[in-house]
């Protein structure tokens, strides 16, 4: 007896999926939607039914892809791509982005690109997860990683974005209470401020410590914005971003000659998210921003301190 042939997939189902797919959870994806998270798990299983298998598994982030799933998600955007085709307004780009990234790269690049984009897509809006890790094994809910260092990925796409310099600052008032040092071999016993070694999950930050060997942890913090703070109130010797750092007239950067570590930045793009329009422009705009920051990222140029700019914009409202 020949087997009754299976439904077609029901289009509405298909981007129900899609939005779980790209979310990684029913919840996300029902807000989404303006549906429950009840309603998405019906949705997905009739596409299941469909289909005949899983197009989700539930892993320790989320639900990720299936094989069966990947195939799923082609269809699902070509639904939403033929949507898109009779909507008299889609040149227009909306929708969210989601973004795993360092907190200096987030707050310094990031945040600038989406302000850019925003300029000529309004609807389009930016999530950041802010985290210093190694790229993901498993993508869920997010479209793009930046990482500091080469990252090994399988089933993604990773292109080098740019190069960043680490130097060791101190305070003005840190150096006039304990002095100047005159080369590395006076860095010995010196307070150091950086990242919790035993939490630190990147080598090449890691590996960063290897031009300090020789100091004490003063304090640490998985937060690079903290490492500056505790730096400029004099709480040790901090091996800072430049591009941050260079920003604050009260950091004295010491020994650039002999001091300067170069890292680099790397971006993970999900292959779905390569299939996006709007994640596609954000990548644009990352670029652009890139380019416009390059020499700070590499400590060649010195934004102006924040306080100088903080008064020549008291100035200028006092002008106008």
């Amino acid at each position: 007896m020949i087997p009754a042939p299976r439904p077609a997939p029901n289009p509405d189902d298909l981007l129900v999926f899609l939005a779980v797919a790209r979310s990684g959870r029913y919840t996300t994806a029902g807000a989404a939607l303006g549906i429950n998270h009840t309603t998405v798990g019906r949705r997905i299983e009739s596409l299941e039914q469909s289909l005949g298998g899983r197009v989700l598994v539930r892993g320790s982030a989320g639900w990720a892809l299936t094989a069966l799933g990947e195939q799923a998600l082609v269809a699902a955007e070509g639904v939403e791509q033929a949507l898109r085709g009779l909507d008299p307004e889609a040149a227009a780009l909306a929708g969210v982005v989601r973004l795993s990234a360092t907190d200096g790269f987030s707050g310094f690049i990031a945040a600038p690109a989406i302000v850019a984009l925003r300029r000529e897509h309004p609807e389009v809006s930016l999530e950041m997860v802010a985290a210093t890790r190694r790229a993901a094994m498993q993508r869920v809910g997010v479209d793009l990683e930046v990482v500091v260092g080469r990252p090994h990925v399988h089933r993604a796409e990773a292109s080098h974005l740019a190069d960043y310099t680490l130097g060791l600052y101190a305070s003005r008032g840190y150096l006039e209470r304990h002095g100047t040092p005159a080369g590395v071999a006076e860095l010995s016993g010196r307070p150091l401020v950086y990242f919790i070694e035993s939490m630190l999950q990147v080598d090449a930050l890691d590996d960063a410590r290897r031009a300090v060997p020789r100091m004490v942890d003063a304090v640490s913090s998985t937060n690079v914005y903290v490492h500056i703070d505790a730096t400029r109130a004099g709480a040790g010797i901090g091996l800072l971003p430049a591009f941050l750092a260079d920003q604050h007239d009260d950091l004295v950067r010491l020994m650039p000659d002999e001091v300067e570590v170069r890292l680099p930045y790397w971006m993970v793009i999900h292959p779905e998210a390569l299939r996006q329009p709007l994640v596609l422009a954000y990548i644009t705009a990352l670029r652009a921003r890139v380019e416009e920051v390059r020499p700070a990222l590499l400590g060649r140029f010195a934004a102006p301190p924040v306080e100088e700019r903080r008064r020549g914009a008291a100035t200028r409202l006092e002008t106008a």
